[in-house]
């Protein structure tokens, strides 16, 4: 099934179950009005969910409505945690290149994550407002998942039982304040603005045999400005799964219900599949033999990121942004 959170003016949302081609929607007040109490109590309300969203499938719906993606937040507005990894050796790999340091031939790649920000998170047409562009701003295209409760000490084939819902996320990045951050040695904070989401959260059987081995093994399509930027298999290159990221998260604690694991920003080795992520773009040219021709985004570009499945219907709906002046954004008020 595919769920979604329509704005209501309130800090969580309404939640809204969306058809598989992602033209009717229906609101799940009756079973939950917010995704979070979903997932909660997930065995007992999943089922009732499932069977709303076979009802707008055929058809039978009775009070369905046409979906409209410009009404969505995040699926997840806020949630308890959010922490993102780089599961795409090829990503870190063209990125330590271009800079000198690569990687000893015999070491294995380690498994990086790092805590974000889950209490303000952008829904996918939201514009997303920044300082300056002289910040570096830059997008990453990815998949995240959203969990159920996962216990301290899980084994990957436990964790992965814990996937409730797959999303898109543009993990936006300041790539000029990173080196700063880094430098002190206890993390990303200022470099890591709030994370932005597809319109629409999907259980992963919507993807068929698409959703293997805790991958998504179909592209992740990005642009900005309507041209191409990349177009990576979001699977075959994946070098941990979601069951070993949500695993190492849970290494030392419990994992509740509503916590969101990112995979990072998908790449492959192949060049021709372009990228996720200016970052990389500008570390290809580098390694390409000369200097980064790419630039970081400025007010007013438009970055958009989709995936469609292999009858080339949007699975998740697209995460279509404008970057902005926060000083011209009102800040609203609780």
């Amino acid at each position: 099934m595919k769920l979604a959170t329509y704005r209501d003016g309130s800090r969580d949302g309404q939640l809204v179950v969306v058809s598989r081609d992602l033209s009717q929607a229906h609101f799940a007040a009756g079973i939950a009005s917010r995704l979070q109490s979903a997932l909660d109590d997930w065995n007992f309300l999943a089922p009732q969910l499932e069977e709303l969203s076979t009802s707008l499938n055929h058809g039978r719906a009775r009070h369905a409505f046409a979906y409209e993606p410009q009404r969505c937040l995040a699926p997840l507005p806020r949630a308890y945690q959010r922490a993102d990894a780089s599961a795409y050796p090829s990503h870190l790999a063209r990125l330590r290149q271009a800079r000198g340091a690569g990687k000893q031939a015999d070491a294995p790649w380690p498994l990086v994550m790092y805590q974000g920000g889950s209490d303000d998170l952008l829904g996918p047409c939201e514009d997303a407002c920044f300082g300056s562009p002289e910040d570096g701003i830059d997008f990453e295209a990815e998949i995240a998942a959203i969990t159920g409760d996962v216990a301290q000490g899980a084994s990957p084939e436990q964790a992965l039982e814990g996937v409730r819902l797959l999303m898109l996320a543009n993990d936006w990045t300041l790539r000029n304040l990173v080196p700063e951050e880094l430098a002190k040695g206890f993390g990303l904070i200022q470099s890591k603005p709030s994370t932005s989401f597809s319109p629409v959260a999907v259980t992963p059987d919507e993807l068929g045999l698409d959703w293997s081995g805790g991958r998504v093994h179909l592209a992740i399509q990005s642009s900005v400005n309507g041209q191409r930027s990349g177009e990576p298999d979001a699977g075959a290159e994946m070098h941990f799964h979601f069951g070993e990221l949500i695993a190492h998260l849970a290494h030392s604690r419990r994992v509740r219900a509503g916590s969101i694991v990112g995979a990072g920003a998908v790449s492959n080795a192949d060049r021709s599949r372009g990228f996720s992520c200016l970052a990389e773009q500008r570390a290809d040219d580098v390694l390409a033999g000369g200097a980064a021709q790419t630039g970081y985004l400025r007010f007013g570009d438009v970055v958009q990121i989709e995936m469609r499945g292999r009858d080339g219907v949007s699975l998740f709906g697209a995460i279509r942004q404008r970057v902005s002046d926060v000083a011209d954004t009102e800040v609203p008020v609780a």
